[in-house]
C-alpha cells in the first residue's frame, strides 16, 4: 500500500530532479540524484506515489520503479506545463507535476509495457523509412524529368523505369549523373527491404498477441493499425466507451459552445496523428471496396449511404470514427468481429 507520500520526478538523460510532498501545496524535501543514484533512492523509500511527465525514458524508469513497490503516474506533458510558473527549470517542473497531479481532469498515462515499446519502436523506423524513401523517390523523379525523361504515376514504376533510362545509353542522361542516379535508385530499395523486413516482424509479432489477431477481423484494420492500436493506444481499459477512444485519437468534432447555442466544427486532430492516419485509410479502402461488392454487410452499408449524402471525405472520418469504437468493443471484450450482411432488396 502506498502512503499520502508524492514524489514527483523530473526525467533527465543523467541528473534527475526530486521533489518530495507529503501535504497539498508544500515540497517537504528536494535532491539531484545522478543516474546511478536514482533506483536506490526508490530502493530505500516506502511506499509512495511517483510522479513523472510522459517523455523520453519514462515508461522504462517507470517499470523500474514500480518494481520497487511504488505506484507511478505518467502525467501528459502538455497538460503538466500550464502549472509550471515563471521560468522553466527541474525545480518548477517537479513543482509543476505536484499542482497538476491535483487536478482530476488530468489522466494518467499507461505505462508501456516491453512488448507495447516493441511494437511501438517498430513503427517508428517503418514511418521514418518510408518518409526517407518517398523523399528519394521524388527527388528522383525531379531529377529525370528535368532532363525530359517522365515515369509514370505510381512508387512501383520509380526505380524499374529509372534503371531502363540510366543502362540506355541513349536516354540523355549526362555521363556524370549516370553513377550517382543508380546509387539513388539502389538507395531506393535497400528502403524497400528494411520496410518489408519491419513488416515482417510485425507478422511474427501479431502471431503471438491475441488482441491483435482479434483486431484484424473488424473489416479497414489490416496488421499496421491493429498493431499501431496496440502499441499508442495500450490498454482499452483506460476508456470508458468507445466514443472516449474515438475522442482520444482526435475523430469527433471540435466543439465551440456558449449558453443555448452549440456549436460543432471539424475534427479536433487531437491524439496520435499517425493512428488517426491510419484508421482514415482503413475507412477509405473500405469505401472504396464495397462498391464492387454484392452483398456488403451492414457497416459497409451505413458508409455508403453516408457517402451518398455527404461526400466521400466526410463519410471516411465517420467511418474512421465508428472503426475506432467498434476496435474498442472487440479489444476491451475479448471477442472477433462479426459482421451482419444485409439481404438484397
Amino acid at each position: 500500500m502506498c502512503n499520502d507520500t508524492i514524489i514527483a520526478v523530473d526525467v533527465a538523460k543523467s541528473i534527475f530532479e526530486i521533489a518530495v510532498s507529503s501535504e497539498p501545496g508544500k515540497v517537504d524535501e528536494r535532491d539531484r540524484l545522478s543516474r546511478q543514484r536514482f533506483l536506490d533512492f526508490f530502493g530505500n523509500r516506502p511506499p509512495a506515489t511517483v510522479l513523472m511527465e510522459a517523455c523520453s525514458s519514462a515508461h522504462y524508469w517507470a517499470r523500474k520503479i514500480e518494481g520497487l513497490g511504488h505506484r507511478v503516474m505518467l502525467l501528459p506533458p502538455h497538460q503538466v506545463r500550464p502549472y509550471v510558473l515563471r521560468n522553466k527549470t527541474d525545480r518548477t517542473d517537479t513543482k509543476g507535476m505536484l499542482e497538476a497531479y491535483r487536478n482530476e481532469d488530468i489522466r494518467p498515462v499507461p505505462i508501456k509495457t516491453l512488448e507495447q515499446q516493441t511494437v511501438g519502436s517498430l513503427h517508428r523506423l517503418r514511418s521514418a523509412w518510408m518518409d526517407e524513401r518517398t523523399a528519394k523517390i521524388n527527388t528522383l523523379r525531379g531529377l529525370l524529368r528535368e532532363l525530359g525523361l517522365v515515369i509514370p504515376v505510381g512508387s512501383q514504376n520509380v526505380v524499374p523505369r529509372a534503371w531502363s533510362f540510366i543502362e540506355d545509353a541513349d536516354s540523355g542522361i549526362p555521363d556524370a549523373l549516370r553513377p550517382l542516379l543508380a546509387e539513388l535508385g539502389e538507395e531506393i530499395r535497400e528502403l524497400d527491404r528494411r520496410t518489408k523486413l519491419v513488416e515482417r516482424q510485425l507478422e511474427a509479432l501479431a502471431n503471438s498477441l491475441p488482441a491483435i489477431e482479434r483486431l484484424r477481423t473488424i473489416p479497414g484494420i489490416g496488421l499496421l493499425t491493429a498493431t499501431a492500436l496496440f502499441a499508442f493506444v495500450g490498454d482499452p481499459h483506460r476508456f470508458p466507451s468507445g466514443r472516449h477512444l474515438a475522442s482520444y485519437l482526435g475523430l469527433t468534432p471540435r466543439e465551440y459552445s456558449s449558453g443555448s447555442r452549440r456549436t460543432l466544427g471539424r475534427i479536433s486532430k487531437r491524439g496520435n496523428a499517425y493512428l488517426r492516419t491510419l484508421l482514415i485509410h482503413g475507412a477509405r479502402v473500405i469505401l472504396w471496396h464495397a462498391k464492387s461488392m454484392k452483398q456488403p454487410d451492414r457497416l459497409r452499408v451505413w458508409a455508403q449511404r453516408l457517402e451518398a449524402t455527404a461526400g466521400h471525405n466526410k463519410a471516411a472520418v465517420a467511418l474512421a470514427n465508428k472503426l475506432a469504437r467498434i476496435a474498442w468493443v472487440v479489444w476491451k471484450n475479448e471477442r472477433t468481429f462479426e459482421s451482419v450482411v444485409v439481404p438484397a432488396a
